[in-house]
């Protein structure tokens, strides 16, 4: 262990042992000896070798107590929760160190969910434990319960905004850029001409260009696939001439001595070396789109539609509806993302940074 580890171990270890002496009193046996077992376990750190699995499975039992201890909100739950929190610190840092020495990549997605987890337990009780209303913030748990209750709403806005709106509008931004990035490439002529024109049309507000293409394609989804064009367009297009130009000279040079074309030059040699950066272009358009797709919603949408519920979520104090539609879109962004990702490292696997195992 590092001398950080020790930190949070030695930190975790005594916020776990006021935690059993504060709810000595009232609290169930259970409590007791969960956070009682922690607080032991980090003086047996100095005489016997503490292994990984074992802070993982100390932190899931002490967030069950501090779910314990939300009954009777008491100085013994915020020291329950500062234990928590630096028992699941440390059991990331130490899982993310073997991960690195060599141990099964498969375990790096407990990292980001115990982060995710972690986060959404202090969340959850800070808000009760400090009597939040959820008119200004609803704890997971409400947020949840609403998420369950409300999927026949939730699936139709997301039908409306992500599948109509976000896809179309995504791949005809992201191919038109492609498509012009190419052109650009070809003629000098559109490279000095083209691009400060872009430069200039990404510089303008979705708040300004949105009620504006709502206006012109209609208030259901062309409307918001037009604003996502306008927002997708122009990273593919800078990202895609920085790509192209990026391809090594001397190749380049050899495949002209072989009598080759431009458009094989292109094919075999210069569109290859832009995927990273065509790939780049997508992972930002695919966060892009969706933000675009809700807030054009916002100056006007059929009654259906995820920017539509927020808006009258909003006005209707129906918080726990507006944070329902966030958490989708999240899950929704997050997703597109991902399988972007995992796309990038099946077609860019001869590049460095896949061959190193970062995507």
């Amino acid at each position: 262990m590092t001398r950080f580890q020790w930190i949070l171990a030695i930190g975790a270890g005594l916020a776990s042992l006021l935690t059993a002496l504060g709810a000595l009193p009232d609290a169930s046996w259970g409590v007791l000896l969960v956070f009682g077992a922690t607080a032991a376990y980090s003086a047996l750190r100095f005489i016997i070798a503490a292994p990984v699995w074992m802070d993982g499975v100390l932190t899931a039992a002490e967030v069950i107590g501090v779910f314990s201890l939300l009954a009777a909100p008491s100085l013994a739950l915020w020291s329950a929760l500062i234990a928590t929190w630096l028992l699941a610190w440390l059991f990331i840092e130490r899982l993310s160190r073997s991960i690195r020495a060599g141990a099964a990549p498969a375990l790096g997605l407990l990292v980001p969910l115990v982060f995710g987890v972690t986060l959404l337990v202090l969340w959850e009780v800070m808000v009760r434990g400090f009597g939040v209303p959820d008119v200004f913030l609803p704890p997971p748990s409400t947020i949840w319960g609403k998420l369950i209750s409300s999927v026949p709403t939730l699936w139709k806005d997301f039908e409306q905004t992500f599948i109509k709106g976000v896809l179309s509008g995504f791949a005809l931004g992201s191919i038109a850029g492609l498509v012009v990035a190419i052109l650009v490439d070809r003629s000098p002529f559109l490279k000095r001409g083209l691009l400060p024109i872009g430069n200039f049309a990404s510089a303008l507000p979705i708040v300004g260009i949105a009620p504006i293409m709502v206006m012109w394609f209609g208030y259901d989804w062309e409307g918001k696939a037009a604003v996502i064009v306008c927002v997708t367009f122009f990273p593919m297009l800078v990202n895609t001439v920085a790509g192209l130009n990026s391809a090594g000279r001397m190749e380049g040079d050899m495949m002209r001595t072989y009598a080759s074309t431009y458009w094989q030059r292109l094919l075999k040699l210069r569109l290859p070396a832009a995927m990273p950066f065509i790939f780049n272009a997508l992972k930002i358009n695919s966060t892009l789109a969706l933000i675009a797709a809700i807030v054009a919603e916002f100056f006007g949408s059929p009654i259906v539609g995820m920017g539509f519920r927020i808006s009258t979520g909003v006005g209707r104090l129906d918080i726990d509806m507006v944070w329902a539609e966030v958490a989708v879109a999240a899950l929704a962004g997050s997703a597109s993302y991902g399988l972007i990702a995992l796309i990038e490292r099946a077609v860019t696997f001869w590049h460095p940074s896949v061959r190193g195992g970062r995507a």
